[in-house]
């Protein structure tokens, strides 16, 4: 009897470590979801580093007790799946997001946002942003912009000069 106490221990432990050191959480209904549906989610979920996994609610609550995150209690009953992301923000909403659009059995239920319980409406709102290297392109663009800007001038001065010149 005291070895599963413990093992649940650990289960708890386990999840409230993820809990803390994710930098982004989303918690997800799945049922309805066939077999292949759910190993293609979680393929392309491992591909982006999200780590998808199943616990029991009744840990999971606990858990989110020892996170101080019992905020996430009340989207915690039914079947459930949580996708833990430690380096990317935006890739588990993405995916998630995109992944409940093509199927409408899987529904997004809530989620912590570097350690802020996050709604619904937040999660799809974070999904909708681009992607890191689309934002870096985007910075890109806007600081060559002026010298781009300055080169287009002194050209035009050059071929004006270079007009009156003839």
């Amino acid at each position: 009897m005291g070895s599963v106490i413990e093992a649940k221990k650990q289960v708890v432990e386990e999840i409230s470590e993820k809990l803390k050191n994710s930098v982004s959480t989303i918690v997800v209904d799945y049922r309805g979801l066939s077999v292949a549906q759910v190993t293609e989610l979680r393929k392309q979920l491992r591909e982006a580093g999200v780590e998808f996994k199943v616990y029991k609610n009744s840990m999971t609550r606990r858990a989110a007790e020892a996170a101080e995150l019992s905020g996430l209690n009340e989207v915690l009953t039914g079947p459930n799946a949580i996708a833990f992301s430690t380096e990317d923000v935006v890739a588990p909403a993405k995916i998630l997001n995109e992944f409940a659009k093509k199927n409408e059995a899987l529904e997004l239920k809530a989620g912590v946002i570097e350690g802020n319980i996050a709604t619904v409406e937040e999660i799809k709102a974070l999904a909708e942003l681009p992607s890191r290297e689309g934002l870096l392109s985007m910075l890109l663009s806007v600081l060559q912009a002026p010298i781009r800007n300055l080169a287009l001038a002194a050209k035009a001065v050059a071929d004006q000069k270079e007009e009156q010149g003839a």
